[in-house]
């Protein structure tokens, strides 16, 4: 009997624990918060959870939103597909707002399709959707950054850390920017926008450019260590820049580059990125990496909460708060960061 009373206890306790987890939301794979007490239900999605950028703004969202809403994250694993079935499944939920991260931005319309059949003010972040889309209903936003400002301020630092470091860089001594670039997502507005203007930029500057090679790396280290490995090996001392979309991209490259003997004395080459996240600061810190531009996550993260909690309380959307909704879209503005400012960056990562 003792044996068979002490399986009751283990058996009873096992259930008593289970059901404070699912109540705590403990077993909800999707989510670190999920819909907690009385507080009005949001329910968001990002593209993928391994996105080490987005890993940032998430982190800093779920912060931001604790005693505000109730606050209920999903991983989409970059499939579009998934994303749809989770918005239903966020409705359905009834969710009172929804903070959308796009796959892809060309399903933005289906997504606020079912926004608008629901009565459910959405906002979509980090990856833009075409302005008709935000304009076809009244309770649609964006926050974000412009993709514009990113690549004109990266090719203005490229160009005024060329100009004063002329003579140890261009190798050949042609006078040439000779570079190799690393792009993003094919189709990406990020990657399209960054890649066109900060090469503009150079090129109004009136500094000859030679591109050795562009190559997509999806915004993966890995992927971009392999394209640099390919280049080291076939163009050794003439590449003079790496040209990168993004940090994560560029610290791919720096392995390689660290690798092959490339991150110090005469044979050093520039790389540059975009974001300013932690990892990237501490190489421009340690001098193996140049430049970057701060894509400042706790910002954005801020207004998407902000918004999403007036929206969810039926107020305002801008009440109580320091943004400005330009055409229905909040901007948070991009940082030139190198050695001489690197405090800023790492304030905002505080």
């Amino acid at each position: 009997m003792n044996n068979l009373r002490k399986i009751i206890v283990i058996l009873a306790m096992c259930c008593i624990i289970s059901s404070i987890l699912e109540g705590c939301g403990m077993n909800n794979t999707d989510s670190n918060t999920g819909y907690k007490g009385g507080l009005p239900k949001v329910g968001a999605t990002i593209y993928k959870y391994d996105d080490e950028f987005m890993s940032y703004i998430r982190n800093s969202m779920e912060n931001d939103a604790y005693g505000r809403i109730a606050l209920n994250m999903n991983d989409s694993q970059n499939d579009q597909n998934i994303q749809l079935k989770q918005v239903d499944e966020m409705i359905a939920k009834g969710v009172k707002v929804l903070a959308i991260n796009l796959v892809d931005p060309k399903a933005a319309q289906a997504v606020l399709n079912k926004a608008k059949a629901a009565k459910l003010p959405i906002i979509f972040f980090n990856k833009e959707p075409e302005a008709s889309v935000l304009n076809s209903y009244a309770k649609a936003w964006f926050v974000g950054t412009d993709s514009k400002e990113s690549g004109i301020l990266q090719g203005k630092m490229i160009v005024d850390l060329w100009n004063n470091n002329k003579l140890k860089w261009d190798k050949n001594h042609d006078g040439k920017l000779s570079y190799v670039l690393l792009k993003g997502e094919p189709g990406h507005p990020d990657a399209e926008a960054r890649t066109k203007y900060a090469l503009d930029e150079i090129k109004k500057a009136g500094i000859p450019v030679e591109e050795l090679a562009e190559a997509t790396a999806m915004w993966d280290a890995a992927k971009a260590k392999d394209k640099m490995d390919g280049w080291v090996s076939t163009f050794k001392n003439k590449i003079e820049f790496v040209i990168s979309n993004n940090d994560v991209m560029a610290l791919g490259a720096l392995d390689s580059l660290e690798k092959a003997g490339y991150v110090s004395g005469n044979n050093f080459i520039p790389v540059v990125g975009i974001d300013a996240i932690p990892d990237a600061v501490k190489r421009i810190k340690d001098g193996s990496m140049v430049g970057t531009v701060l894509n400042d996550a706790n910002n954005q993260a801020k207004a998407i909460i902000d918004l999403a909690t007036n929206a969810a309380n039926g107020k305002n959307i801008l009440s109580g708060t320091s943004w400005k909704l330009v055409n229905k879209s909040v901007r948070v503005h991009y940082v030139t960061i190198t050695k001489d400012n690197i405090d800023v960056a790492e304030q905002a990562y505080k």
